[in-house]
């Protein structure tokens, strides 16, 4: 069973850093594309940073300056720097990858998830 556990969420002040970080387990022959998702109540969830398996990044033009996606394939982990937090950055984050695993005894590529964890960006 894949999964994907987020660390590193927390309480900070406006002006202050995170790094929140991915890491996945399980039976796992390649990921592809991980990306970082951001959520707040009320409306839907968004991008906010992703990571080609060859490194390529696309990152959302509110966090572009101040966050940085990164990925460590031989660890099967991703990290998103968070700096210079503003209030306007507090949401669950996500971590979101696409995962090729051996299944039955087929190679299965499926999208998975991380639970969530929280970011609180204080004025």
């Amino acid at each position: 069973q894949v999964q994907l556990v987020e660390s590193g969420g927390g309480l900070v002040q406006a002006g202050g850093s995170l790094r929140l970080s991915c890491a996945a387990s399980g039976i796992i022959l390649r990921i592809n594309g991980m990306g970082w998702y951001r959520q707040v109540p009320g409306k839907q969830r968004e991008l906010v940073a992703h990571i080609s398996s060859l490194g390529y990044t696309n990152i959302a033009d509110s966090v572009k300056g101040r966050f940085t996606i990164s990925r460590d394939n031989a660890k099967n982990t991703g990290h998103l720097q968070m700096n210079s937090l503003k209030p306007e950055d507090t949401a669950v984050y996500y971590c979101n990858a696409g995962i090729s695993t051996i299944s039955g005894g087929l190679v299965r590529t499926g999208d998975y998830w991380g639970q969530g964890t929280q970011v609180t960006v204080s004025a």
